[in-house]
């Protein structure tokens, strides 16, 4: 007789076949690319480059990212999403291979390394959107909040392990290494991603090609005004965030701060406030799914006020845990939004609208950070960051959906995924409105 699964190993019943791939290959994945996007910045410079070279591999891997990501959305939705998931990863790991070689070798050249870079960026453009939608359409029911608030526990605590590991591995066995055992997780991912079940999936109906789905796509997302609203909003949180981080914070903390340590400690407490706000997230169920999200990116501002003062480092390691914390919570509540209003077949276009509209300017933001720093000062640059987080989401909470769109539990379905490819009428105030699609 076979003995009963002790209760603390007995996965729960919302973790699904798929849900549980899929967040097992997102934490393999994390913990390989946190630590490769470390290892190709020491392989340039190793091999001679200086920080502009650095900033030029790293473009060469946004720029395809931002190219393609559109088309990847539609491919994604065409195909089934397993196929563009597992390819994508196979491009990954290709590319990361070559990269490692060549670093091993001590032949690699800077075009070598930016081409290996773009084919990266490239299968990422088409493997977000297929995967956003793969995982959105995992889980259904009154726990699907909880599933994706587990998803980013796991993937924030990869990515924040991942980069721990990397740079000590970095500095002790060279990058080169670093980069191959990136390639080694995304093969491992590839094979957890070929395990999914797609039977449940309901077929594709046949489409009016590439540019007809991209204006599908399109269409779902310009009808629906928090939608795009908040597309809109973090296409700027996201930019004046990463140039605050990336450009001011580090001269902030040479300054004042006491130099890359202090700094570092501040952008880990940043991603340890981000599993704290998942966990909170597990247990947390608000009715106002957007209201209550929303509301948690305004202390998204602190970091950059903290910096603009600036206020000593142990106060401002606070504000940036709190920003993770409350941009986590949005984070879980965008999710349960897309996943409850979106239709199933049209997951992946819409996602790959919400990834260009948050990355596309943020090298355009990166690029700014020093000019405007030195036309206004970099005090007022970090002051104009603060102010922007907080007119923009003042200004979304003037979207009535994004105030009144109310939480709803769908009807289980028999394949486990989305209770239905078309959801019912969106709940707002209590009060059904027309279906948006």
């Amino acid at each position: 007789m076979t003995p009963p699964t002790p209760p603390a190993l007995r996965r729960p019943a919302w973790a699904g076949r798929n849900y549980t791939l899929l967040t097992a290959a997102a934490v393999v994945t994390g913990l390989g690319s946190s630590g490769a996007l470390i290892a190709a910045a020491f392989a340039v410079l190793e091999a001679g480059g200086n920080g502009t070279d650095v900033g030029l591999v790293a473009a060469s891997r946004t720029v395809p990212l931002v190219l393609f990501l559109l088309i990847g959305g539609a491919v994604a939705d065409r195909l089934p999403r397993q196929r563009v998931m597992v390819a994508a990863n196979t491009l990954n790991c290709l590319s990361q291979g070559a990269f490692a070689v060549l670093v091993l070798s001590g032949e690699a050249q800077l075009w070598q390394m930016a081409l290996l870079s773009a084919l990266g960026g490239t299968g990422q453009a088409f493997f977000g959107p297929a995967a956003e939608g793969m995982l959105l359409s995992s889980v259904s029911g009154e726990q699907a909040g909880r599933a994706f608030a587990f998803f980013r526990m796991g993937m924030n605590g990869a990515n924040i392990g991942g980069a721990a590991l990397g740079g000590a591995l970095v500095a002790s066995v060279g990058p080169g290494w670093v980069l191959a055992a990136d390639a080694v997780a995304f093969a491992v991912a590839a094979g957890l991603r070929a395990f999914l079940d797609v039977g449940a999936v309901p077929d594709r109906e046949p489409g009016g090609g590439l540019l007809a789905d991209l204006r599908v796509g399109w269409r779902e997302v310009a009808v629906r005004p928090w939608l795009w609203g908040i597309v809109a909003q973090f296409s700027v949180i996201n930019a004046v965030v990463g140039a605050a981080e990336a450009v001011y914070g580090p001269l902030v903390a040479e300054e004042h701060l006491g130099g890359a340590g202090p700094w570092g400690i501040a952008l880990a407490a940043f991603g340890a406030g981000t599993v704290g706000g998942a966990l909170l997230m597990t247990r947390w169920k608000p009715r106002r799914i957007l209201l209550a999200g929303t509301l948690c990116v305004f202390p998204l501002a602190l970091p950059s006020a903290a910096l603009a003062v600036p206020l000593p480092a142990w106060e401002v390691t606070a504000a940036m845990f709190a920003g993770g914390v409350t941009i986590e919570v949005f984070s879980v509540t965008w999710m349960m939004a897309l996943h409850q209003e979106i239709p199933e077949d049209k997951l992946s276009r819409v996602a790959s609208y919400d990834w260009f509209g948050s990355v596309t300017m943020v090298p355009v933001a990166a690029a700014l950070a020093g000019p405007a720093a030195e036309v206004f000062g970099r005090t007022a640059a970090l002051w104009g960051c603060s102010v922007l987080i907080v007119l923009l989401t003042a200004a979304v909470l003037t979207v009535p959906d994004v105030r009144r769109l109310t939480r709803r539990v769908p009807e289980p379905s028999a394949g486990g995924g989305p209770a239905a490819a078309n959801p019912p009428p969106p709940v707002v105030d209590g009060s059904p409105t027309p279906a948006d699609s």
